[in-house]
């Protein structure tokens, strides 16, 4: 089943994987899950940070700045972070 081994997290977008995380951490929070439920839910979570993780790493790596000659004309970019 999907939903036991997390495997439908793979297929989410990062709007999706955040809105299920959100989810989990108040029911969580609420204190009401029973243990059993508690510790899937958990395990669940864990998947969904790590895929929100390799999202944003991904998004992350595709940001770059533009670099400009000394007239201000394009002639490359660079990691946003290379500084």
């Amino acid at each position: 089943m999907a939903a036991e081994t997390n495997e439908d997290v793979k297929a989410m977008s990062f709007e999706q994987a955040l809105d299920a995380l959100e989810k989990i951490v108040d029911d969580l929070e609420r204190g009401d899950v029973p243990l059993d439920q508690s510790i899937k839910i958990y395990e669940r979570g864990e998947a969904l940070k790590a895929h929100c993780d390799r999202l944003l790493k991904a998004a992350e790596d595709k940001v770059e700045k533009i670099r400009l000659s000394r007239d201000g004309k394009p002639v490359g970019t660079e990691p946003l972070d290379a500084d």
